[in-house]
């Protein structure tokens, strides 16, 4: 993402107001809340229900660059999310979490050390190339683009094979369905009730909404007390499961970014 970053875009991206407000709005109210609606009304063991409210609490997937351009959407403003999730991630999850999931604690700490080196300091370098070697970061940037594809690929792999198993056993205790519900809820409503915004910034923002925060996650769960292994096959089901689903939002929005550039030009 940061090779092909626009800084002064997403700067002027942080400066709107509407924006910081939705992503905050669809983050860290209406997020939350989906997901504790949906423990009620599904039939979820315990474990899977407290995965699924970790879940509603860890927005914006790091493989959202690929995600972004599937849409066609607008990549300064999927950025101009990275920071804003980062932070919400260490200031809000650790003040949430115990709200929802009682007997729980989160470390500010470990969340803020992870994601400043798995998220902020990458992101940070790509800009840094394309803002004073912009030559550099064009010629970087196709195989940065097809190495992130294959790791992400190597991942998905890796999941099946080492969590096969646990990952079939949860498919038909709604554990799967709660989380598809979830992203198709928060997905298209924060789509449609952009307030305002471009097809391209709308679609930037379902997509950080919908997509999780896989590493913020499992970070936070290795700080709760009690480590129940039904819970983390729930969240290692926010790896594969949701992927497809986000795929399908991506192609989605990129069909709607096609209807509008051809009307553009009618």
């Amino acid at each position: 993402m940061g090779l092909e970053l626009n800084v002064y875009k997403t700067v002027r991206s942080l400066h709107s107001y509407r924006f910081i407000t939705l992503t905050l709005v669809w983050s860290w109210i209406i997020g939350p809340a989906l997901a504790y609606f949906i423990t009620k009304i599904l039939p979820l063991s315990a474990p899977h229900a407290a995965g699924l409210l970790l879940f509603g609490l860890a927005p914006t997937s790091p493989m959202l660059p690929i995600l972004i351009r599937k849409a066609r959407a607008d990549m300064d403003v999927s950025a101009a999310m990275m920071p804003i999730a980062v932070v919400g991630i260490v200031v809000l999850m650790p003040l949430i979490a115990p709200l929802l999931i009682p007997g729980v604690s989160v470390s500010s700490f470990a969340l803020a050390k992870q994601l400043v080196l798995t998220v902020l300091l990458p992101l940070a370098a790509g800009a840094s190339i394309n803002i004073y070697a912009s030559q550099v970061a064009v010629k970087l940037f196709p195989y940065v683009k097809k190495l992130a594809a294959l790791s992400t690929l190597v991942l998905f792999v890796f999941i099946i094979v080492v969590y096969g198993k646990e990952l079939l056993n949860a498919l038909g205790k709604y554990a799967v369905t709660a989380q598809v519900l979830w992203i198709l809820i928060i997905g298209l409503f924060s789509y449609t009730f952009g307030f305002g915004m471009k097809q391209v910034q709308r679609s930037a923002l379902a997509l950080g909404v919908c997509s999780r925060n896989g590493p913020a996650m499992f970070i936070a769960f290795t700080t709760f007390p009690v480590q129940d292994p039904n819970m983390l096959v729930m969240l290692i089901l926010a790896g594969p499961v949701p992927m497809v689903v986000w795929l399908f939002l991506a192609r989605f929005f990129a069909f709607r970014a096609e209807k509008v550039a051809d009307a553009a030009v009618a």
